[in-house]
């Protein structure tokens, strides 16, 4: 068993160095890549060793694309730190292009990238199973995408075909920029058009480019905007109620809640309470929680409580603990829910609440401290008559 902790250990390291010296060197190349493409913008002389046969014009548009593609190569940086199997495919695509580039410049300064990107592929070729996550991108994340494509496409191929409303407009390339300066409403005007025609087809380049624009950024940046304010309230974002499934539900916070969720750890557990400095609390010590009134039905649905394991009531309210367990039971007659009462009298009324079984800590402590007093040595068999009693003579 210490042989096979030993080995599991090492393995593990020999992992973590391998995914993090990919990630390094990675990140390294993208640094590199636009540094050296900012450089050689600007250089007007070529001095590497393939200066004599690369035209200036080539190194100066490798320079410019190499600098957009070292900021590519830092978003599949971060997806690499975070395991994604598509930042894996977008490194393994760019790392030689970046190589590539780095000879194009043809300059000294240049020599780096192309060492760093001899060294990085076969660096991220070779752990490629490491990087197994996948992106999951809703229908109307995937939608705004389509639309930010489909709007380029159709201004792209539309001004290209229409060049002759439009001044200065002659290849493809004038065509893509003049998609692309209007719909993001930049307009430089040293692209425009000449006729009405012309400029009716501007404007629904302009209106589609905009819409689809604002749409993405909403669509992309608005979970992830979403996720970071409910981080710092301390609570759930949505993407993290959607992927709740046989889990467990803790309502309320009381003395039974934390030794609770300790007792839980390691399982899929999930806390709803009230107050928000109970929250803050809870999510100190690691505890995933959703800030509202357990005894609601709409906390209950969007923490899905018809796919939960089990209801756990243990606050020092029983009547909200009742109003819990009724509106939990009404939400899912399958689920097996239990209650901790804090007045003995209210274990009836509990258990008609809908609680499968319902305990009493100062009656179950009370027997066990009366049994240990008369020498009994084997407490199970006070739990056991205690748990029958809670359950109201039904099995559990």
């Amino acid at each position: 068993m210490v042989g096979s902790a030993a080995e599991d250990e090492r393995r593990t390291r020999l992992i973590l160095f391998r995914t993090h010296t990919a990630v390094f060197l990675t990140a390294l190349v993208a640094i590199l890549s636009i540094v050296t493409g900012i450089v050689n913008i600007s250089s007007t002389t070529l001095s590497g060793p393939l200066a004599v046969y690369v035209p200036e014009l080539a190194a100066r548009t490798a320079g410019f694309t190499g600098t957009m593609t070292g900021f590519l190569m830092l978003v599949s940086v971060y997806g690499l730190r975070r395991g994604y199997r598509s930042a894996w495919y977008l490194s393994a695509v760019l790392l030689p292009v970046t190589g590539l580039q780095g000879l194009v410049q043809s300059s000294l300064l240049s020599l780096p990238l192309v060492v760093a990107s001899v060294l990085a592929t076969p660096a991220v070729l070779l752990n490629r199973r490491f990087f197994d996550r996948t992106v999951d991108l809703t229908m109307a994340q995937l939608a705004s995408l389509a639309a930010i494509v489909s709007v380029q496409v159709y201004g792209t191929v539309g001004t290209y075909a229409l060049r002759e409303e439009f001044n200065q407009v002659n290849t493809v390339l004038d065509a893509f920029y003049f998609t692309l300066v209007t719909a993001s409403t930049v307009g430089y005007g040293d692209l425009t058009a000449t006729s009405q025609f012309g400029r009716l087809f501007s404007m629904s380049v302009l209106l589609a480019g905009v819409a689809s624009f604002g749409v993405a950024l909403g669509t992309l940046l608005g979970p992830l905007i979403e996720a970071r304010l409910a981080t710092a309230l301390g609570n759930m974002s949505d993407k993290q109620l959607e992927l709740l499934e046989n889990h467990y539900v803790v309502t309320g916070y009381g003395e039974l809640t934390e030794p609770i969720l300790e007792s839980l750890d390691g399982n899929n557990a999930v806390v709803i309470v009230r107050d928000p400095e109970d929250t803050k609390q809870l999510r100190e010590h690691g505890h995933e929680v959703f800030t509202a009134d357990p005894s609601d039905e709409e906390p209950l649905r969007r923490v899905h409580i018809e796919r939960a394991r089990a209801l756990i009531v243990a606050t020092n309210d029983d009547a909200q603990d009742a109003m819990a367990v009724l509106t939990a039971r009404e939400l899912n007659p399958e689920l097996r829910i239990v209650a901790a009462a804090t007045d003995r009298e209210n274990i009836s009324k509990l258990r008609r609440a809908g609680a499968d079984i319902v305990l009493s800590p100062a009656v179950l402590g009370g027997q066990l401290l009366v049994e240990s007093a008369l020498g009994n040595d084997n407490p199970e068999r006070v739990i056991d008559r205690i748990l029958d009693i809670g359950s109201g003579g039904r099995s559990s």
